[in-house]
């Protein structure tokens, strides 16, 4: 039996290089009877047909709330301001009939924990089997057989009979996969993958991003992955955007941003992450202080006071990103693109 929907042919073709998702001034706060937090502050990244985008940070950078933002799945507390668009349409201040119209069709999500994601009481066919009857009309029956297909799209064995089972028969791997053959049911332009890794070994991770890749060569779609691990970056991303506090701080493709970091945060997370050969030999240097608040937005550098490169100016205005050469870092003390990789930003 085939795995290849008949639109396949169709999405693998799509020119690389061509922006199918891009953001332009995101902006997303939330409001209580007491404070606002400013989650996400003026953001803006595009990425292409048949492109895996990686945006990283701390948690609690706003990562997740910029794809919930995109996805148009934020609470009636979040107040959104940007741009969204999705090839030629305008999905920011689309009504909810719109985004339901696109969501699971054009453009896609992969949820970070499948227990909670997945309906305990439906069987994993049924629940494959709604999207492609929303969406596409099929019968039941056709749902069904689609539904053994992209099970098996997504590597997972005997798919016939899993089919007729439930979320807490599978293993958090398989769980995995099937919000992965969710997503990409309908063949959807752009793909959005939060933590798809997370709590998963590392056999098991190697395998989901085995599947994504082959995903992306297979249908042409593009993908954002959500992470907080730089070796699933390293192993999966063209390119990478840096977040803190809600804003971009870095982008750069994944080969330059990991051979020469320039803003002293990403050093910093870099510096961290533990090398073959060097376990036990050294202590893992950490970033002093904490994460600022998000109440309030400055009009300086959110990282300033973590960072061993701060001066007056970084405390009193904000820096914007170098404009579009490749490699973009707002920051007003870059580190020099020459210096070693491995040095520290924080001591």
């Amino acid at each position: 039996m085939s795995t290849a929907h008949p639109k396949n042919a169709e999405r693998a073709s799509a020119v690389p290089g061509t922006p199918v998702l891009s953001v332009r001034d995101l902006s997303v706060s939330f409001r209580s009877d007491t404070r606002t937090v400013h989650a996400v502050d003026s953001l803006s990244y595009e990425v292409a047909a048949g492109e895996v985008l990686a945006i990283v940070g701390e948690s609690g950078c706003g990562k997740s709330v910029t794809s919930m933002a995109v996805m148009g799945l934020l609470p009636p507390t979040a107040t959104v301001t940007g741009s969204v668009r999705l090839g030629g349409r305008e999905l920011a201040g689309a009504t909810e009939k719109e985004l339901s119209a696109v969501r699971g069709k054009d453009l896609a999500m992969i949820f970070q924990e499948p227990m909670t994601s997945l309906n305990p009481v439906l069987t994993i066919g049924r629940q494959i089997g709604e999207v492609l009857r929303r969406h596409q009309g099929l019968s039941r029956k056709e749902a069904g057989e689609r539904a053994v297909e992209l099970l098996a799209l997504v590597g997972i064995p005997a798919p016939e009979r899993r089919v007729a089972e439930y979320p807490h028969q599978l293993s958090g791997g398989m769980r995995q996969r099937v919000m992965i053959a969710i997503a990409v049911a309908c063949d959807p332009a752009v793909l959005i993958a939060d933590e798809p890794t997370t709590a998963l070994d590392v056999t098991v991770q190697a395998g989901i991003l085995e599947v994504l890749q082959s995903l992306r060569e297979r249908l042409g779609t593009a993908i954002v992955l959500i992470t907080h691990d730089l070796g699933v970056v390293a192993d999966a991303a063209d390119r990478v955007l840096v977040m803190y506090a809600g804003r971009a701080v870095e982008q750069a493709s994944a080969d330059e941003l990991f051979t020469a970091p320039r803003h002293p945060y990403t050093r910093g997370l870099l510096s961290a992450v533990l090398r073959p050969g060097q376990e036990g030999k050294r202590r893992l240097p950490e970033i002093p202080g904490l994460v600022p608040s998000l109440t309030a937005q400055p009009d300086a550098c959110t990282f300033a006071a973590r960072c061993t490169h701060a001066d007056e100016r970084c405390g009193t205005a904000r820096p914007a990103l170098t404009p579009d050469t490749g490699h973009r870092v707002a920051c007003w003390h870059p580190v020099a693109a020459t210096a070693p990789a491995h040095e520290e930003a924080a001591r």
